[in-house]
């Protein structure tokens, strides 16, 4: 018996289709049932017994030929079954295509309609390309859902996100440069004044919290103008690195090394009390009158006074500093 409906049992189906048989369970779908074989629209299950096409069946026909479902519901070559099984014949198995395959089909004939008529050879989604970890199974089923134009979209981003981390580690590596020669003296390898009295002020503030002891030690050193004069300014150029070096060579990696400026330089002594300042300052001075440096094939030697002062609750660095180089000055007084 065949019956034209709308709606049934909360189940939306296309007005004017003939059926054949009892539905024995409906769910809101739009479904096309041939002799046990059934399209399933948003996955959505319905059973019923037969089904024929009657004079609207061309509907159903046609809706599958535009959907490209005809080589899902039946072999190639063979004719669409037309006659209706007896209302007492078990329903078939149904064959099910849900809408998402029907989209992941579509999408992909979009994409190779349009890699077929117009290839792309951009760079940038090239290098993105190589940049980018190979898929995972799951991660290619949610791609093949995407046109080509999108995934080209997406590969322009990510070239762009590349090119712009490339720019900004080139930044910060202008950025430690320029901190570098911010807080650096020009010719030695010490920090210039400004970082060395932010150094001694951190020493300070140690000092004060912690309870703990630093100490200053000044040099000046001995026949600069002399090197100047007899060798020129190359030699007394290499006179300070190498006055800069032994410094360096011959402190804790905690303790710090600036130049003040001239032929003067500053040690600071974290956790060293005044004796123990002493002890360093006469084995650096020791060190400096032992060693020689080069220039041009000649081995010329230098040496430094040296002044220690330790923190004793002085107002600035700057104080602190200026204690440290008047004990140098006597030194250097008393040995002439």
């Amino acid at each position: 018996m065949a019956k034209s409906l709308s709606r049934r049992r909360g189940a939306a189906f296309w007005k004017g289709a003939e059926y054949s048989g009892e539905a024995l369970d409906c769910k809101p779908s739009l479904r096309l049932i041939n002799q046990g074989r059934r399209i399933v629209f948003f996955g959505l299950p319905c059973f019923v017994k037969t089904c024929t096409r009657g004079q609207n069946g061309s509907r159903f026909s046609n809706l599958s030929e535009q959907m490209g479902l005809d080589s899902n519901l039946f072999p190639a070559g063979a004719q669409t079954p037309v006659s209706a099984a007896s209302d007492d014949a078990p329903p078939a198995r149904a064959i099910t295509a849900s809408m998402q395959n029907l989209l992941a089909q579509y999408f992909a004939d979009q994409r190779q309609a349009e890699a077929a008529s117009s290839p792309v050879h951009d760079h940038q989604a090239k290098l993105a390309a190589a940049l980018t970890p190979a898929p995972t199974p799951a991660e290619s089923a949610a791609d093949s859902l995407w046109p080509q134009s999108a995934r080209d979209a997406v590969a322009h981003l990510q070239a762009e996100i590349v090119e712009l981390r490339a720019q900004l580690e080139r930044q910060n590596q202008l950025l430690q440069n320029a901190q570098a020669q911010a807080d650096h003296d020009v010719l030695t390898p010490t920090l210039n004044r400004r970082a060395f009295l932010r150094e001694a002020t951190r020493a300070m503030a140690d000092c004060k919290r912690y309870g703990e002891e630093a100490t200053l030690i000044y040099v000046d050193m001995d026949n600069f103008k002399a090197v100047n004069d007899a060798y020129g300014h190359a030699a007394g150029d290499a006179a300070l690195v190498y006055v800069a070096e032994t410094l360096n060579a011959n402190v804790r990696e905690g303790d710090s090394v600036g130049r003040m400026g001239g032929d003067e330089f500053a040690v600071l002594l974290r956790h060293a009390d005044l004796q123990s300042a002493r002890v360093k300052a006469m084995k650096l001075e020791a060190e400096l009158m032992m060693g020689t440096f080069e220039h041009n094939g000649l081995y010329l030697k230098t040496g430094g006074s040296f002044g220690v002062r330790g923190f004793a609750g002085q107002a600035s660095a700057e104080a602190w500093l200026s204690e440290a180089d008047a004990a140098m000055f006597l030194v250097k007084k008393s040995s002439r």
